[in-house]
């Protein structure tokens, strides 16, 4: 699997904006390990970013996108699926059963459920207490950024954050057409760890690598 270390800070330094890339992220290791597994061309450039200190997990993505879309018709956390995104899964071991995925997009927006192997999604839960969880992002000349902080705790809450590893998938939703009348998205799919799949599927097991927690 792959891994990733996730760096410390110390408590209280960073507060995440979605803006501008604070100083602190420079401490961050880059990973810049994206690619379209289903594709024999390169993918626009995605870069993530996570730190941690006593309290909480941030990450940031710096996505390239000369053309950043967003559908929005009652601003419900549904339409992000129709939208240029980031997402993050964590799941528990690889019988994904159950795994809880974050969906986020250029607004700011999140789509939080839970799903259990395989496919069987619930997007009616959300992420224990919305103090648990907060999510920015702003576009600018390159693409979007969107950056999160989830407090550690609720992720142990979850069984998800064991022994300073969290098992993870790192995925973003490249958009090239909005949905119209009954024309879905036209969405193409870009991923840190390469799925053991002939056609796009993120929701399986082999999609997954490894947050590791520096001490």
């Amino acid at each position: 699997m792959k891994e990733y270390i996730v760096k410390r800070i110390k408590q209280g330094y960073l507060t995440i904006t979605g803006q501008e890339m604070h100083p602190v992220w420079e401490m961050a290791n880059v990973n810049s390990d994206f690619s379209y597994p289903w594709e024999n061309q390169k993918a626009p450039k995605t870069n993530f970013r996570a730190l941690h200190d006593d309290e909480y997990l941030y990450f940031r993505f710096d996505v390239e996108d000369d053309n950043v879309l967003t559908f929005v018709d009652e601003d419900h956390k549904m339409e992000v699926v129709h939208s240029d995104r980031i997402e993050i899964f964590f799941r528990q071991d690889e019988k994904l059963n159950p795994y809880y995925c974050l969906e986020m997009d250029a607004r700011g927006r999140v789509l939080d459920y839970v799903t259990r192997y395989y496919r069987d999604f619930d997007y009616e839960w959300s992420w224990p207490e919305s103090k648990n969880l907060d999510v920015k992002a702003s576009e600018n000349t390159n693409g979007y950024a969107v950056e999160g902080a989830i407090k550690l705790s609720s992720l142990e809450g979850l069984g998800l954050l064991k022994d300073r590893v969290l098992e993870a998938g790192l995925y973003r939703g490249y958009c090239m057409k909005l949905p119209e009348g009954q024309v879905e998205a036209d969405l193409r799919w870009i991923s840190w760890v390469k799925p053991d799949s002939k056609d796009p599927d993120f929701h399986i097991p082999s999609s997954f690598g490894k947050l590791k927690f520096e001490n």
